[in-house]
């Protein structure tokens, strides 16, 4: 039983399918479907019909058995014209030869009932034909014949009311099933139709919504690759005026060894000679290692791969670590380095990171203090974090200079004993702080020296 419910289901659709081409909307193909389901009815009828003439033993004229066998004929003919994909020509073919067929019974003076298949014929013609033309020819047909059969007065020397009732009530029924069937299974498919329209609306919906996400994604990518195209030229900018800079002062402590040694060589200086160069020349590799050891650091940096491991800092021992690495600098100087911390301050950051910040600032209070200055360092905790401050009494600094201090451009200037510098320190603190959670500013007045501050967060101990 499923399979033959199968090959009925496999033949019908085949019949649906009868002369649609890709060409076609869907509409048209959902029309040229109940063109064929109406073909399909008509082919039944022409072969029920004559079977119940044939049963009921009625003796018919020959043009009620010619309506009633017509559908057939007719039908099958428009169907394989259909196959053939001529649509158009099996619409017109339909639309004629039935209203034609019919009209010719009652011309031949006989009445079976089937008046009312011309408002079909009518009715579907409007429907089936998108052309105006065919559309009045056909309409226009199917009422002139329903006038000259049914409003002509003629003399019908047969009736099937009189001879057979039941069969002349049966082909009204038919007619008006067919008028039935044809209008609903037009109201079925419209309603299909308006679905798929409906959801094919939806799709179109969901894929522009689609792209409108996709155009946002591809909006915020170009954003980001704008920005990184940006932040590459200013990356690349500052490689060039830094290797410009490192260039330039990278000669100094070279020739100054360079001719250390040369004089060593050629001259045969004494050893108090010698003693008498060295501070000069220690001074300018001392600035050389400071150069170098920002220089590395900066470039970890701008690799993206240098991040921060908190851990539970002394900041009393860590400054007091950093003014013994930074005594002779300052000794050369006459510089008094002092430390009011008298207890230990604890917080929570990196300790290279805060290592360096603390050398940075502490070299640079060195560097841009005059002889026999002084520079204090000291620390203080507040609510949530750890504030640092390194204060000087050397040259100071105008405002300009100050707005020019954290720009994204080098600032550098010479310190009081012309000491070089490259700018890149304070680059670094200002990035290693903030990598940290911690802040960096600064006040100055030229002439009377400098502060910088910088804050950490505070190390909490747990209950």
């Amino acid at each position: 039983m499923h399979v033959l419910t199968q090959n009925l289901l496999r033949y019908w659709l085949f019949i649906k399918s009868i002369g649609v081409t890709p060409q076609m909307d869907e509409y048209e193909k959902r029309k040229m479907g109940i063109f064929n389901k109406l073909n399909t009815l008509g082919i039944a009828t022409g072969i029920i019909l004559p079977l119940i003439g044939i049963f009921n033993n009625d003796h018919l004229p020959g043009l009620a058995w010619f309506v009633a066998t017509s559908p057939l004929a007719i039908s099958v003919f428009v169907l394989w014209l259909s196959y053939e994909q001529y649509s158009v020509a099996s619409r017109m073919v339909y639309f004629s030869l039935y209203p034609v067929a019919t009209t010719l019974v009652y011309l031949g003076q006989v009445n079976v009932g089937i008046e009312l298949f011309f408002i079909l014929y009518g009715v579907l013609s409007v429907f089936f034909f998108q052309n105006v033309l065919s559309i009045l020819f056909c309409y226009s047909l199917s009422i002139a014949c329903y006038f000259v059969s049914t409003l002509m007065p003629r003399e019908y020397y047969f009736r099937l009311e009189t001879v057979n009732n039941g069969f002349y009530l049966f082909n009204h029924i038919l007619a008006l099933g067919f008028i039935f069937y044809a209008l609903y299974l037009i109201k079925e498919e419209n309603t299909g139709y308006q679905f798929s329209l409906l959801r094919k609306s939806r799709q179109l919906h969901h894929r522009n919504r689609e792209i409108e996400k996709q155009k946002q994604e591809i909006a915020e990518k170009a954003g980001l690759l704008e920005q990184q195209t940006q932040e590459l030229t200013e990356l690349n900018q500052i490689k060039n005026k830094l290797f410009s800079v490192i260039a330039h002062d990278l000669k100094t402590p070279m020739y100054a060894m360079r001719n250390l040694f040369d004089s060593m060589q050629k001259q045969n200086l004494s050893s108090r000679e010698i003693k008498q160069l060295l501070p000069a020349i220690v001074n300018e590799m001392n600035y050389t290692t400071s150069l170098m050891e920002n220089l590395l650091n900066w470039a970890k940096t701008q690799m993206k791969n240098d991040a921060a491991n908190p851990e539970v800092l002394d900041i009393q021992s860590m400054i007091n670590e950093v003014m013994q690495l930074l005594h002779l600098q300052a000794t050369n100087k006459r510089i008094n380095l002092e430390s009011n911390l008298r207890q230990p301050v604890h917080c929570f950051a990196d300790r290279e990171m805060v290592n360096l910040v603390l050398r940075n600032l502490m070299s640079n209070a060195i560097k841009f203090t005059p002889e026999q200055g002084q520079v204090i360092v000291g620390a203080a905790e507040k609510s949530n974090c750890v504030e640092i401050f390194i204060q000087d009494n050397g040259v100071g600094m105008s405002d300009e200079d100050l707005n020019s201090l954290f720009a994204d451009r080098f600032y550098t200037t010479r310190g009081t004993s012309n000491e070089a510098g490259t700018g890149l320190g304070l680059k670094l603190c200002k990035e290693y702080l903030h990598k940290n959670g911690g802040e960096i500013k600064v006040t100055s007045e030229l002439g009377k020296g400098s502060c910088f501050y910088f804050t950490l967060p505070r190390y909490e101990e747990s209950a």
